[in-house]
């Protein structure tokens, strides 16, 4: 498929799958497989060039939202009719069925008793949408008929926690398939597709997300500037519209939890602030209405919610954050930037980003840094550090970047670092001062723990334990391109 890039362990995980399914090595011929990943993240793509390359018989059906159900399965037979699968001259003349039961039971008819086939109900949360009963009847037709073909059935969905209720306890499908989950582009593969160095390529993984339309649009070698200048100039770049689909997509209705999203997503963090900002001019949100906004924004992983990282626990001291890098600069800086770029006058935009830039990304990147970090651990150094956070007091005051620990409350803290990712400038002997000194705030830590640092721009002070540039940082991402 032109222009794919990446997905290597992906596509390798589904070519095992498939080899499964053609070695018969279970008591089942067949195996379910249910995909799910965010909005827009590669999904379909990364199926539709999977069976290409598969060399088997397949059909994919492509749900729509909304669809009538009656329509929906006419639909879904048609493309069993005019797919690659032996036999569809069975169904010749039967255009539609009352019941997901007879449609289903009519694609095992078509399947190959002999060979490997592959099914793929892409969207299948929409579905579900238009017939609940559709999930009962997937689970019993699959007990009795489907999972005796040796077909591999690939479930996608976008609704990242209907996808995870639908193998849990209790439900139908419960136990019957394999989980997959889809992420974005590591920020090693966007810097493939960009052609840019580690530090650059950070930057355009905290604006594209890691979404392969947008991080196609981004030509090679091209900086922030130009590339951000350029899309924004057309207002139906992938740039503008692509969080504007997903956010129509997950929030047909609740604008209660919309509204409470960009509020997060333009820098408030806490609790108070958070209800301070989405309530009246002089009335906070209250906590019956913002305590469900949230808990909805964390189960669709809309939200990220951290919690300081020491001996301490730290519940009562979460800190909110938009989890989707694209989605939190676009809140940022591009949701209230829309009618100046449909007025053509985008040039707005982008000296508004250019002005917010140093302090949002120097936010938007620690995420990514403990996630790096966290990768290229445990190691000879620390190895018993399992788990990468920051810590913070209740008034924010010291806030300390990096903290690496056993466990989350910790038993022991392995290090306390800081991070400094800015466009020049080295990490210095201030800069150490200030970590040796917030490092003692931190419970469990004392005087002798080590430190770390990172840095965008290097180091010119000695003193710390490790040191971490762009380079190292980004190998911790090699082995997911």
């Amino acid at each position: 498929m032109p222009g794919f890039v990446g997905r290597t362990s992906e596509l390798a995980t589904l070519d095992r799958h498939l080899a499964w399914v053609r070695d018969g090595r279970g008591d089942q011929r067949g195996r379910a497989l249910l995909l799910r990943g965010r909005r827009r993240v590669g999904k379909s793509r990364l199926v539709d060039l999977f069976c290409e390359r598969a060399q088997v018989p397949y059909v994919v059906h492509q749900a729509t939202r909304g669809e009538d159900a009656h329509r929906e399965r006419a639909r879904f037979l048609a493309e069993v009719r005019h797919s690659s699968l032996p036999d569809t001259a069975l169904l010749a003349g039967v255009t539609t069925v009352t019941e997901w039961d007879t449609a289903l039971r009519q694609l095992a008819a078509v399947l190959p008793d002999d060979a490997p086939s592959i099914v793929v109900l892409d969207e299948l949360p929409w579905m579900l949408e238009g017939d609940p009963v559709l999930e009962g009847t997937l689970q019993t037709v699959w007990d009795r008929v489907l999972s005796r073909k040796p077909v591999l059935l690939i479930l996608i969905g976008s609704d990242l926690a209907m996808m995870e209720q639908l193998s849990a306890y209790g439900r139908p499908f419960h136990q019957r398939g394999v989980e997959m989950v889809l992420p974005p582009l590591s920020p090693s593969e966007v810097m493939a597709m960009t052609g840019l160095p580690a530090a650059d390529a950070f930057d355009a993984h905290l604006i594209t997300g890691g979404l392969p339309l947008i991080c196609q649009e981004w030509r090679e070698g091209e900086s922030r500037t130009d590339f951000l200048s350029r899309a924004l100039d057309d207002p139906t770049s992938p740039l503008l519209v692509s969080a504007e689909r997903a956010l129509a997509a997950e929030f047909p209705t609740a604008l209660q939890a919309r509204h409470v999203l960009s509020v997060i997503g333009s820098g408030e963090r806490t609790f108070g602030t958070i209800a301070a900002k989405a309530g009246a001019a002089d009335r906070p949100l209250p906590p019956g209405s913002l305590n469900p906004a949230l808990h909805t924004l964390a189960d669709k992983r809309l939200v990220a919610v951290d919690t300081p990282l020491s001996t301490r626990p730290g519940d009562r001291d979460r800190r909110y954050r938009v989890a989707d890098p694209y989605l939190r600069f676009w809140l940022a800086f591009l949701e209230q930037g829309i009618p100046e770029i449909e007025r053509g006058r985008s040039r707005i935009v982008v000296e508004a980003v250019e002005r917010g830039w140093t302090s949002w990304r120097g936010r938007a990147i620690e995420p990514v840094v403990r996630e790096s970090l966290a990768r290229l651990l445990p190691d000879d150094t620390w190895p018993q550090v399992r788990e990468v956070g920051g810590w913070w007091p209740r008034t924010n005051n010291p806030e300390v970047d990096l903290v690496g620990a056993d466990r989350a409350p910790a038993r022991e803290i392995g290090f306390v670092g800081s991070i400094k990712w800015h466009e020049c400038g080295s990490f210095d002997r201030r800069a150490l001062a200030a970590l040796a000194r917030d490092a003692l705030a931190v419970p469990g830590a004392d005087e002798d723990t080590p430190l770390v640092a990172v840095s965008r721009s290097g180091f010119s002070v000695g003193g710390l334990a490790a040191t971490y540039g762009p380079e190292q940082l980004m190998e911790a991402w090699a082995s997911a391109a």
